[in-house]
């Protein structure tokens, strides 16, 4: 599997790696179901897993994705050093809502029980989930740049954050991530910058939702633009979308999620797919709706 730069000071990941967030919504499959899961990304040579402690059903549940992957690196057969572990934090799910929490006491809170559930001293990636319009945003990220020299937090990254808000960090903390949502019907990241400020600065872009999400990656088998492209190359449509979402920059590491074994290895055939130019613009042109 291709692999590129997670950013700077960072090792090589792989292009495509695994978001962990559908196994631990309400709908979320048996435990032992979810653990093949991730193996199965795993062996498919994904080398990074992205998680939160609130990807969860709500606060009584907060912490469930990130114990389900420890649960599952301890009993991969691989090598767990070769994986990069990457979580969140300064959301809160009470009564299954997604609310802010950018205070430093929280975020302080918030990596002691990731590093707890994650069963490790250290977390590989520490991200920012948000930043929160009650908390200054360098109160926020001042906070985890702390955990970091404590050495509780290996690497800093941001979430949902404007080039503005990544200046602002940078004065604080080597930011080595920024994730934020891109696709093909989701392209703010491209069209404020945020992609092309990362590519400049050699900082990884995580793209969450690449393929648009539960509900609109439905679209995509039958959408025009992209399935004559997926017939053509013996490729799935969701494939294709993962793979014109790498080619939107150098920097540029897809994590989509996956509830089963299929999904998970249809994946990471895009991080070997290479689209031509005329297919890139062909996607790029194309009208995609969201309702």
């Amino acid at each position: 599997m291709r692999t590129r730069p997670l950013g700077p000071g960072a090792p090589d990941v792989s292009t495509i790696g695994l978001g962990g967030m559908p196994l631990s919504f309400a709908d979320r499959p048996a435990e032992a179901r979810a653990v093949s899961v991730i193996h199965a990304a795993l062996d498919a040579g994904m080398t990074l897993i992205d998680t939160a402690d609130v990807y969860c059903l709500d606060d009584n549940d907060i912490g469930h994705n990130e114990r389900l992957i420890a649960r599952a690196l301890a009993s991969w057969p691989g090598d767990r050093g070769s994986v990069i572990v990457a979580t969140k934090g300064g959301l809160t799910r009470p009564g299954g809502r997604w609310e802010r929490n950018g205070r430093p006491e929280h975020l302080r809170a918030a990596c002691e029980r990731s590093l707890k559930a994650l069963g490790v001293g250290h977390i590989d990636l520490y991200q920012l989930h948000a930043p929160d319009p009650a908390v200054p945003f360098a109160e926020s990220v001042g906070a985890i740049a702390e955990l970091q020299r404590e050495g509780k937090v290996r690497r800093v990254g941001l979430s949902n954050v404007s080039v503005a808000e990544i200046k602002v960090a940078q004065d604080i903390v080597e930011v080595v991530t920024v994730q934020n949502r891109l696709s093909p019907f989701f392209r703010e990241a491209l069209e404020t910058g945020v992609v092309n400020y990362c590519a400049n600065k050699a900082i990884g872009f995580l793209a969450y939702s690449p393929v648009g999400g539960r509900q609109l990656n439905k679209k995509l088998p039958d959408h025009p633009a992209v399935k004559p492209i997926a017939d053509r190359i013996a490729a799935s449509a969701h494939a294709v979308v993962l793979a014109w979402v790498l080619a939107q920059g150098p920097s540029v590491i897809a994590i989509p999620g996956a509830r089963t074994v299929e999904h998970a290895l249809d994946s990471a055939s895009a991080a070997d797919l290479v689209l031509s130019e005329q297919e890139l613009k062909t996607i790029a042109a194309a009208d995609f709706q969201r309702v």
